[in-house]
């Protein structure tokens, strides 16, 4: 139904400023940001099949799977959708930029185990959707504040090498005091690996030699996250 023939109290931006955002569905929620939606498709419509397209076995690559797959892809993944052009694909890339740097600025102003589930959702935003497997290194000082987060290496974990030694130097470079390990899974499981395991502990003994504290191995993947420090496993 275009917006127009949606009673004026119930289009999204009239129910967002009278009901507040946590009233709007995901589609609704979407629609504000597209604003427009194309010939013979309205806005609404658009968000909708937008939140539908599913990620198939064939091709990872290959639809969003929900508005968090959606506002993980890069804005060259967005060029496939039809209607969203140069200015609608920046304005949903920015919105999870905001989202990762607001949660930053959080973590930076505390200590990073005042919340753990702060981590884990700065991590989804990070880690989660990525069509490739990411292993990620949060510096924190010597108060469990972060310093930074660095993408250190891509790819499988038995694939590509995930090297102590660049580890080490990025951690002395940040004159960090403890750190938290990340990566994805794409496959969608956030069970740990052997090899997730026998790293975790790898990391954590050749750290220990700088006195560098490794205070979890968080997994990720969509809609889920795993901490192998709460698993007993760090």
């Amino acid at each position: 139904m275009p917006l127009k023939d949606i009673p004026p109290d119930a289009r999204p931006r009239e129910k967002l400023l009278a009901r507040g955002a946590a009233a709007l569905s995901d589609a609704e929620l979407l629609a504000l940001l597209l604003r427009t939606g194309i010939k013979g498709k309205g806005v609404l419509q658009m968000a909708q099949e937008l939140l539908q397209l599913k990620r198939s076995a064939s091709d990872e690559n290959d639809g969003f799977d929900g508005i968090s797959g959606l506002l993980n892809a890069s804005a060259d993944d967005l060029k496939r959708v039809k209607g969203l052009g140069p200015a609608k694909r920046a304005e949903l890339v920015a919105v999870l930029e905001l989202a990762r740097r607001a949660m930053a600025q959080q973590l930076k102003a505390r200590t990073i185990f005042a919340s753990p589930d702060a981590v884990k959702h700065y991590l989804q935003l990070h880690l989660a959707n990525r069509a490739h497997e990411v292993f990620a290194v949060l510096f924190l000082d010597v108060q469990n504040r972060l310093l930074a987060l660095e993408e250190m290496f891509r790819g499988t974990l038995t694939q590509t090498s995930v090297y102590p030694r660049e580890v080490v130097l990025r951690a002395l470079h940040h004159q960090a005091a403890a750190v938290v390990l990340a990566h994805n899974h794409p496959s969608g499981t956030v069970q740990p690996s052997r090899a997730d395991e026998a790293l975790t502990q790898t990391l954590k003994t050749t750290l220990a030699l700088i006195d560098v504290r490794v205070l979890d191995h968080v997994i990720v993947a969509p809609g889920e996250a795993l901490s192998m420090a709460e698993r007993g496993l760090l």
